[in-house]
């Protein structure tokens, strides 16, 4: 069974990073994290990202956790 890289990364310090996507979807290939959503609670763990597509600004909310699979996204704008 292969194994996935995973990117080390951390949800505190996503905000306004960069993100190239493996495989593009109606043209939307580089993404900005534009927002980090904080949990209702402050001691509960940051679970999700607002992703912003460079291309035509559309907003897609993923768990951060996705953007270590290196299979699915790259870290910069490649």
């Amino acid at each position: 069974m292969p194994s996935k890289k995973i990117n080390p990364l951390s949800p505190k310090k996503l905000l306004l990073s960069k993100w190239t996507a493996v495989h593009p979807v109606n043209k939307r290939k580089h993404f900005l994290v534009s927002k980090v959503i904080l949990p209702e609670l402050p001691e509960e763990a940051i679970e999700f990202v607002e992703l912003e597509a460079v291309f035509d600004k559309v907003i897609q909310t993923i768990s951060w956790r996705d953007l270590k699979n290196t299979e699915i996204w790259l870290q910069g704008w490649v």
